[in-house]
C-alpha cells in the first residue's frame, strides 16, 4: 500500500467542481482530444493538454513544481517516485464511483497501489515488435525474434522507443531473463554491451512515435511496439493504405513471455482543480467514453464493457493485428516494469546513457 501522509491528505467530499481550466498532463497521442472536448462542454470549463516526450521528462518537469497540473499519467514504476517525493495527492474516491463500477476488480485495487490510494487504471498494454510485411520478412518465423533489433539487413530502418526501461528490457529478454527489474550488475552489463552492438550493427534509431506514426509512414521496417500503438498505426498509414486495407502491419509478442503493463491517472499535489481532476477521472471510467477514446488512441481501456475477443468484430482492430489484443489473463504476468530502487535505477540510466552516447 502506498502509504497516505498526515501532510498530503484527500481533498473532502461533497464539494462542487472548480471553474477550470482543467490542465492536463500527457504523452503525446495518448488521449483524444474529442473526448477531452466533450468533458470540457459538459462542465462549461476548458481543457489544456500539455504533453512530455517519457517519463523521465514528466517526473523531472513535476519536480521543479514551476507548473501546476492537475491530471498527470504516470507509469506504475514511476508512480511510487511520485508518492515518496510528494508529487501526487491521495484520491477520494466518493467522485469516482464509475472506479468500483466499470473497471476490471484486479485494476480497481491493483498489487502497485492496493486501495487505488494515488491512481486509477487507464489503459492496458503489452510491448513487443511491429513490422511492415512489404519491408521486411516475418519476424515472428525466426528463432528468437528479438534477433531482428541486431540484423544489418535494416541497418537504418529499425527503432526502438527512446525509454531506458522498454529498451533494456527487451535485451534482458532476448537473452532469456524475464526479470526486467533485474538489479543483477552482470545482467545490466550484458544488456549494455548488446545495446552497444546494435547501435554499432544497425543504426538504430530511438522514438516514441516511431511505432504509432513513422512506421505505418513507411520510414521504418522494422519498430519496438507498444500493443496500443500499433493498433493505432492503420490511421496513420498515408494514401490507399489508411486503415490498412492490404494488412502490412503486423504485431509479435510472446504471451506470457513478454512486457505487459498499464498506465494511470493521477492528480498532483499542486493541482489547481482538483474536484475537477477527480470528476475527469471518473468520466474516462465511463464505459461509453473509455471506448470512444480507444477507437482514436489504441490502447485498451481495462473497463467492463470492453470484450477482448471482440474488438476485431467490432471493429476497433484491424484482423492483421489481432495478435495485439491483450487478454484479460495476461495481467496475470509476472513480466511487468515495476519501482526499481534507486541504486538499481541509477545503474540502469547509466547502461541506457552509455548507449545514448553512441546512437
Amino acid at each position: 500500500t502506498l502509504p497516505i501522509s498526515d501532510d498530503n491528505q484527500p481533498i473532502d467530499s461533497n464539494l462542487e467542481p472548480e471553474a477550470g481550466p482543467l490542465k492536463v498532463f500527457n504523452w503525446n497521442d495518448y488521449l483524444w482530444t474529442k473526448v477531452t472536448k466533450e468533458f470540457g462542454k459538459e462542465y462549461g470549463v476548458d481543457v489544456e493538454i500539455s504533453t512530455f516526450y517519457n517519463m523521465q521528462e514528466s517526473v523531472a518537469k513535476l519536480r521543479t513544481g514551476q507548473v501546476a497540473f492537475d491530471v498527470y499519467f504516470p507509469t506504475i514504476d514511476v508512480l511510487p517516485k511520485m508518492v515518496a517525493g510528494g508529487l501526487v495527492q491521495p484520491l477520494n474516491r466518493d467522485y469516482i464511483p464509475n472506479l468500483k463500477a466499470n473497471v476490471w476488480p484486479e485494476l480497481a485495487d491493483p498489487f502497485y497501489d492496493r486501495g487505488s490510494n494515488y491512481s486509477v487504471p487507464y489503459v492496458v498494454y503489452s510491448t513487443g515488435i511491429a513490422w511492415r510485411k512489404d519491408m521486411a520478412d516475418d519476424i515472428a518465423a525466426r528463432s528468437n525474434p528479438y534477433d531482428v533489433f541486431w540484423d544489418p539487413k535494416y541497418s537504418g530502418k529499425i527503432g526502438i522507443y527512446d525509454d531506458y526501461r522498454e529498451a533494456i528490457s527487451m535485451v534482458l529478454l532476448r537473452n532469456g531473463i524475464e526479470n526486467i527489474n533485474t538489479g543483477s550488475s552482470k545482467a545490466l552489463s550484458l544488456a549494455e554491451t548488446q545495446l552497444k552492438e546494435m547501435a554499432d550493427k544497425v543504426n538504430i534509431r530511438t522514438t516514441i512515435d516511431g511505432a504509432y506514426s513513422k512506421l505505418p509512414e513507411g520510414q521504418f521496417a522494422v519498430h519496438q511496439a507498444w500493443s496500443g500503438d500499433i493498433i493505432a498505426g492503420p490511421y496513420y498509414m498515408p494514401g490507399d493504405d489508411y486503415g490498412d486495407p492490404n494488412g502490412l502491419l503486423q504485431f509479435w509478442w510472446p504471451p506470457g513471455k513478454g512486457v505487459v503493463g498499464n498506465d494511470t491517472i493521477a492528480i498532483p499535489k499542486n493541482a489547481k482543480n482538483p474536484v475537477l481532476a477527480h470528476h475527469f477521472l471518473n468520466y474516462l471510467l465511463e464505459n461509453k467514453v473509455a471506448l470512444k477514446n480507444f477507437s482514436w488512441v489504441g490502447y485498451q481501456p481495462p473497463v467492463e464493457a470492453m470484450n477482448p475477443e471482440k474488438l476485431v468484430s467490432q471493429g476497433y482492430v484491424v484482423p492483421n493485428l489481432r495478435s495485439a489484443i491483450l487478454a484479460r489473463e495476461a495481467l496475470d504476468s509476472p513480466i511487468q516494469p515495476l519501482a526499481l530502487p534507486a541504486s538499481v535505477d541509477q545503474r540502469w540510466q547509466e547502461a541506457w546513457s552509455s548507449f545514448k552516447s553512441g546512437v
